[in-house]
């Protein structure tokens, strides 16, 4: 696929995510999530080989199949390979589905309404919400929606663009994958162990990239000075250079102590400046939307070099 067909197709996918959103109705990833437990149930043991094999019974075929079909409708039209390229990078990101689950917790806590503050929150995170007071509500909504900027917007992006579609299909299984068995735990220390890495791997490139965006389009001495100092000391190697400079872009402290399981377990503290509050997730939200702006203008420009070298 050309370049000019490439930045087409990510033009085309955003423009379809802000007018649909997700798909409500047998959303692609979520059968997915089937196909996976079910190979889970099958395949599982406490075995690092057969998770490798899972994992490759899961991600590759697919990934063929992207790319074979890509492939085939290039081979007929090239609108229709940068059509059936825009539709599955649409159904790889999700940036308007971050606003509708993020933008209910901020209402809640404008109304003071921490029950409802917390039921929203819950919904996109993993800690316990019945145990948060309305800071801790707003700053894990603010981190959901500063990592989720990367997991599920920026670095599709970058792998769609690597890659084409078949980049797309692959980093958002491997990253689903990595949701569902990259855990730490007795079940999946050594079966989830693969997926948990080459997630890590996909993503190195993609949410430094993300973070670098966070620091141009805020507070950039802030976001670099939190990447730099705060960033090693979390636990996942790409979700902490993300959130430290995402907070430090926002000038708001995020991070600290979290409960999960009844128990609160500590965690560095990220950012600096004010205690995060329901504008903080707003502004998180209008951080992500202006640095898809800024990649799809890059991509642009890009596209307009290659199509001046070759007509001049």
């Amino acid at each position: 696929m050309s370049v000019v067909a490439a930045v087409a197709a990510m033009w085309a996918a955003f423009v379809l995510d802000r007018l649909l959103g997700e798909p409500r109705r047998a959303h692609p990833l979520v059968g997915f999530g089937r196909y996976a437990q079910a190979i889970e149930r099958r395949w599982h043991c406490d075995d690092r080989a057969r998770g490798v094999a899972a994992w490759m019974l899961a991600v590759l075929p697919l990934t063929l199949l992207a790319a074979a079909v890509q492939w085939a409708a290039w081979r007929c039209s090239p609108w229709l390979a940068a059509s059936y390229a825009a539709g599955v990078l649409y159904l790889c990101v999700g940036l308007r589905s971050l606003g509708e689950h993020a933008e209910p917790v901020a209402r809640a806590l404008r109304a003071h309404d921490l029950d409802a503050a917390r039921a929203a929150v819950g919904r996109i995170v993993s800690r316990d919400t019945q145990a948060l007071d309305a800071e801790r509500v707003a700053a894990a909504a603010t981190e959901s929606v500063l990592e989720n900027g990367n997991d599920a917007v920026f670095g599709a992006l970058f792998w769609f663009a690597l890659l084409g579609p078949a980049g797309a299909v692959l980093y958002r299984l491997a990253n689903t994958l990595d949701a569902m068995w990259g855990y730490r735990t007795p079940r999946y220390q050594r079966y989830g162990w693969a997926a948990a890495r080459i997630d890590d791997v996909l993503n190195y490139l993609p949410a430094r990239l993300t973070a670098l965006t966070y620091a141009v389009l805020g507070n950039a001495a802030a976001a670099l000075r939190c990447w730099r100092r705060q960033a090693p000391a979390w636990d996942s190697p790409n979700a902490g250079p993300v959130m430290a400079a995402g907070a430090g872009a926002l000038r708001v402290r995020l991070g600290g102590a979290a409960p999960y399981h009844g128990v609160w377990e500590p965690r560095p503290w990220l950012g600096e400046g004010a205690a995060p509050d329901a504008d903080a997730i707003v502004r998180a939200q209008s951080l992500v939307r202006r640095g898809v702006w800024l990649w799809l203008t890059a991509f642009t420009l890009v596209a307009m070099v290659v199509i001046y070298v070759r007509f001049d």
